[in-house]
């Protein structure tokens, strides 16, 4: 039995990491602050002796005996990280700080949860790891994009310089159930706004394009990565290559829920990125990995759990 650490685990892809670690066996110490994470993610965990739960902020030192580590938390949806930018910001940074010291500590393996937002409004599609990206680095979204980069950069310094075992992702938009309601994520935003009868609002002219990948094949990919050899870092992407555009998007979210809610357009915010598409030929090759759930099925899966909350 390994004992893994996943920060930010009771977020919406940290609760169903620790789902998924506690079945294959695993005991699992779950640290978050609940900034945007949510206990009832976890609830269900509660109790198991298996887990462990910890109110923390990763921005302090911390230190105990575990294997692996899964670093995870960072406010992730614009709404949530530009609420106040310097709290995430430290997070990513003096977080990633303190998770490096501690896996150099105690010698255990850390996989930084990064993002596809590292590549900024890219002038590359589809998007490589070697691409090095297009960001504003004085923007109203560089408290994250930034931040991810730094905690990028900490990584690899590490490992060159201490040794750390570090594996790098870089996560595309993801979807599915625990999602909040109120982050701002495009897809929880088209869902909400359908079951309840609201305006659908397409920012720009919703030609801009997303690739959407269900959480469970993000999982499958994080664990996967976590077991490739020591010497391999990444980055690797992992994200559905399927690409879609806004109103392409907002139309299935009105097929599948039966909705007559309007499509309304307002303005594209700053910064945004005009398209997005991961190239995952290094995931399947390395991992062996690709997503398996189409857009719509899991679409189907995330409405029935919106169905359910709302």
């Amino acid at each position: 039995m390994k004992c893994v650490l996943v920060t930010g685990g009771a977020g919406f892809l940290g609760s169903h990491l620790c789902d998924r670690l506690i079945e294959s066996g695993n005991y699992v110490i779950c640290l978050d602050n609940f900034f945007t994470g949510s206990k009832e993610n976890i609830q269900h965990l509660v109790g198991n002796p298996n887990f462990e739960l910890e109110e923390r902020d990763i921005i302090w030192p911390y230190m105990k005996g575990v294997d692996e580590i899964y670093n995870l938390a960072c406010p992730a949806s614009p709404v949530h990280y530009q609420y106040d930018p310097i709290k995430t910001i430290n997070t990513s940074v003096f977080g990633a700080v303190n998770m490096l010291e501690l896996a150099k500590g105690v010698k255990a393996k850390l996989l930084q949860g990064s993002t596809s937002e590292v590549y900024g409004d890219p002038v590359k599609h589809p998007q490589t790891e070697e691409y090095w990206g297009n960001v504003n680095p004085i923007g109203l979204r560089s408290c994250y994009d930034e931040g991810k980069r730094c905690a990028e950069t900490l990584c690899m310094d590490y490992h060159r310089q201490a040794g750390v075992v570090v594996k790098i992702i870089r996560i595309f938009n993801t979807y599915g159930p625990r999602m909040a309601q109120n982050d701002g994520r495009v897809v929880s935003n088209f869902i909400v706004n359908a079951l309840q009868g609201k305006d659908i609002e397409i920012y720009g002219d919703g030609t801009q394009t997303r690739s959407f990948q269900y959480v469970d094949d993000l999982i499958d990919g994080m664990i996967r990565m976590m077991a490739t050899e020591d010497n391999f870092t990444g980055p690797v992407n992992l994200g559905n290559p399927g690409e879609f555009t806004m109103l392409e998007l907002a139309n299935l979210v009105l097929e599948l829920t039966g909705s007559k809610s309007r499509i309304v357009f307002g303005t594209l915010p700053e910064d945004d990125p005009r398209k997005r598409r991961p190239d995952i030929t290094l995931a399947r090759m390395k991992l062996s990995w690709q997503p398996m759930i189409p857009l719509r099925d899991g679409l189907v899966k995330t409405i029935d759990y919106f169905k359910s909350q709302l």
